[in-house]
Parts: C-alpha cells; structure tokens; sequence
C-alpha cells in the first residue's frame, strides 16, 4: 500500500537535457489536495536524494495511477529504479530570489547575496527561467568588478577544488573565443608540458560556437574523468587535456553555461567569473589569456578587448593569480577545421609536423606556447619562440600528446562523416573576408557540436585567388536532411565569403 504523499516513479524516456522534469496526471490526487499545476516547482524526495523539478501535467491516458513520470535527466539524478516511491511535496522558499529580483531592477549585489544565489543555482533550486533571468540581469556591463570577483568566489566555492602541493606553480591557457577552427589549446598544452610546465587543462564544451577543446580533445581520447583520473593523469605526464564537468570544478558554471547556450549569451562579467573561478578551482596559478579581436569575433574591436583585460586582471589580482592576456588577430577562421571533428585533424597534422598542416594554426599556437614559456621562465619572446618551435618540429610534442592521451584512455580513431558536400564559389576574384559568425553557425546546422563528425573543411583563406565554382569550403554532416539544412544556410548566405576584385 502507497502511503499518503507517495507516488511510484515511472522513466518516461524524455529527453529535456538537463532540465529538470516531472509528469503528474491531471487528475492525481495529490496534486488536487496540494495544488500542483503546470509548471508548479516541485521538491521530489527518494529517502537519499532529493530533486527540485518543474510539473508538466499529462492526461490519464499517459500514466497509471498512482504514479509520476521523470524525465532522463530527473531520473538519472535521483538514481532511481522501476516503481521505486517517492515522496512529493513544494519547494521550501528560495530566499535569494530576492537578490535576484534586486538585480534585475539594475542594484548592486553584495557578495553574500551572490554567494545565496549561486548556492541555490548548484542545488537545482533555480529553474531555468530563473537562471536566464539571472544571466541577463547580468549582461551587458551590468556587473561591476568587485560582483565579478565576489561570482567568482561564490562559483570557486559551490564545487571541488584541486590541490597540487608539489608544484609551486600549476599553468593554464584560456581563449576568449568567437574564432572558428582556433584549437591551439591541445598543440600548446603538448608543447608546454613537454617543456617541463604543469599544466593541467580542463575545458567546458562548446557554448556558442561549434567545438570546444573537449568537444575535439573527445574526438581523440577520453576526456570525461574523474577528480582522481585527473589527478593521475596530471602526476604521470604533468598535462591533461579533459572535461570539467564530470570532476565538479565551478559545477554553478555548468548550470549557467547550458542556458547561455540555448539563450547563445556571454557576456564579460560572467565570462571572466566564468573562466576565472574553473582556473582557480584546477589549482591553476600562472593563467594566459588569448584574446582574439576581429569585425566578426567575440571581441570586436581592441577597445572592448581592453576593457575586458582591465576586468580580468583587477579580478586576478583579487584572486592572487598571476594572469598574461594577449591580444591575437581574430579577423578570419584559423586551421582549415571548424567543427570537432575536423578541428581534431589540423590538431594532429601540426603535431605530427604534416606538410599539409595549417601553418596559420601552427604559427598561433607556437606564439601562445612561447608566452606560457615566457611567463615560466621569464626569457625573452624570441628565444621562448624559437624553443616552443624546437620542441613541435623535432616531434617531442607529438609524443608528450600521445603520452597524454594514453593515460586518459587512448587515442581514437577519427570517424568519417557520412555525407558531405562541396560549397563552390559563384564569381571570380579574391577572397576578401570571411565572416566568424555565419562560418560557425553554418557548422552548427550541419550538427556541430553535438556530432562531432560535422562541420566544415575550409579550401581557402583570405587573400587566395578564386575561380567561380571552385569548392570554398566542405561541408559534413550526419544526417542527409542537416546536410541540406546548412547548405540552403550557406546559398543564402554566400557572402560570408566575400569575393571581389580579380582573379
């Protein structure tokens, strides 16, 4: 016999990704004696875990009675089993809401204010309109720097933090994104730790654009460890190249980066809260921060590039980092790969000193590696160069990657995407620009992320002489209907490759 209050949980195979979602019938009992409706917060409990989950009501036709239907993600979080009881109830008063709504009429926040509501955004007792709130009150220069810091600490707070007690100083690189194709990260890593700095990189997937480093680096190894995988990767060969997410570093800015993905939202103080409190979380204390600036890059121009190194830098030094931020040249896609999978073959072909390998990649993530080895050491420019370029051209990097990714699990072979098409010029002329935006939401309704093998193969750079209907670009896809979606993107949009002048 159910006891009052009790429901049998049903796994209602929905997929709401990680949103939180139960399913009560319209005539449940328990909803009429509570007053549960649509879109009512709930407070789910199993005995061991508890859920806070927003009610989507179903007809009776949907569940037997007696029940309550869980999304995936409900599911998998609770840990629950067939029929297993649970008990249902409100959601005890989420008090920081109040600093929400404080911040949302343009006020100040103080850091134990900022503290509440990240604290309660880890517990899964914001909803996702309540976190999108939350983003956007924040956007737009709406944050000052003593609430970036006082973010920062509260996001450093909610989760894990590594420790390295054997290493005086632990190393990290960051890029500020918005530049297709631009995955220098695993070739500088390579380069860097071979060279003897420590340097353990975790990165968030892809928010905006159509791979992250852990969306390639899964191309071509694990890269969802644990906290003591991680550890051990790091201490075998003082490198690793993973996910932060399942190893619980800032797990608030998990929260916040999936609903700035679906609002493709990232604005400067919640990115430098963002990027600061991951690094201060993997125990990084040396960090190097690429900055690439362009018409179609995240940062467009050098005036917003220095505002935001003034943001980054007050907040590091707060944070007792010591923080290098480069200004890079963002004006078109760097490698020939955009997309996971495609990113992942400039990665190899540069570390394995292929003639065919992007030299704009190669020559970008020499020049970071050379920075990290001048923070380290402080040599000269120059001659950090010239030893970051030693160490890729006589193959020591290519062994250091394998290294890496041997001790997470392997390398990978790179699948083929099963359909694919050329994207060809209509006129003579040079290639004049290229647009970042368009290039990266072409390769991402072609499926890129979430299919690592779509994307694009870029045949052209600014500059090169082009013939009408030569092939531009490649396009892959999964499915033949993506492959279709993308290519109408790209004959409406042809001038995201603007061609001018004469052959």
């Amino acid at each position: 016999m159910v006891a009052t209050g009790q429901l049998r949980a049903v796994r209602m195979g929905i997929d709401t990704h990680e949103e939180p979602i139960v399913f009560m019938r319209s005539d449940c009992a328990i909803c009429h004696a509570e007053g549960f409706t649509a879109n009512t917060r709930l407070q789910i409990h199993t005995g061991e875990r508890h859920l806070i989950a927003t009610l989507n009501m179903v007809s009776a036709a949907l569940l037997p009675e007696g029940t309550i239907g869980f999304s995936e993600s409900s599911w998998q979080y609770l840990r629950l089993e067939p029929e297993q009881l649970v008990r249902v109830r409100h959601t005890p008063q989420v008090h920081s809401l109040s600093a929400l709504r404080k911040k949302i009429y343009g006020h100040e926040l103080q850091a134990i204010e900022l503290q509440a509501i990240v604290r309660d955004i880890n517990r899964r007792l914001y909803s996702d309109i309540e976190i999108a709130s939350f983003l956007t009150a924040c956007a737009g220069e709406r944050l000052t720097t003593a609430e970036v810091i006082a973010l920062t600490r509260a996001m450093v707070g909610a989760g894990n933090t590594i420790r390295w007690p054997n290493y005086t100083h632990v190393f990290d690189k960051h890029c500020i994104g918005g530049l297709p194709g631009n995955r220098t990260t695993p070739i500088v890593i390579a380069i860097c730790s071979a060279a003897g700095l420590v340097i353990p990189k975790t990165s968030s997937r892809a928010i905006t654009s159509p791979a992250g480093t852990a969306d390639t680096m899964e191309v071509l190894t694990e890269v969802d460890l644990s906290l003591e995988q991680l550890q051990r990767v790091v201490n075998e060969t003082g490198a690793c190249l993973a996910a932060g997410g399942r190893v619980g570093l800032s797990p608030t800015d998990d929260q916040l980066i999936r609903i700035e993905r679906a609002l493709d939202l990232d604005s400067e103080g919640q990115l430098v809260a963002s990027v600061l409190s991951k690094k201060v979380a993997a125990g990084s204390t040396d960090i190097l921060i690429d900055m690439p600036v362009g018409p179609t890059a995240k940062l467009r121009d050098r005036v917003q590039a220095e505002r935001l190194i003034e943001l980054f830098h007050a907040a590091a030094a707060a944070l007792q980092l010591r923080l290098r931020c480069v200004i890079t040249d963002g004006s078109q896609a760097i490698g020939n790969g955009i997309g996971p999978t495609e990113e992942a073959r400039d990665v190899i072909a540069v570390l394995q000193n292929h003639a065919e390998a992007p030299a704009d990649l190669t020559e970008r993530a020499l020049y970071l590696a050379a920075q990290l080895l001048v923070m380290q050491s402080g040599s000269d420019e120059s001659s950090a160069l010239a030893r970051a370029r030693e160490i890729l051209h006589s193959g020591r990097a290519w062994t250091q990657f394998q290294r890496i990714c041997a001790a997470q699990g392997g390398l990978k072979e790179i699948v083929e995407a099963p359909h694919r098409t050329a994207l060809r010029a209509d006129r003579n002329g040079h290639l004049l620009d290229m647009d970042n935006r368009r290039l990266a939401q072409l390769a991402k309704l072609a499926g890129a992320p979430s299919s690592a093998a779509a994307g694009l193969r870029l045949h052209v750079k600014v500059g090169d002489p082009v013939i009408a209907g030569q092939p531009l670009a490649t396009l892959y896809a999964d499915t033949a209907g993506e492959l279709i979606y993308a290519r109408d993107y790209f004959r409406d949009n042809r001038d995201l490759f603007k061609i001018g002048g004469k052959p």
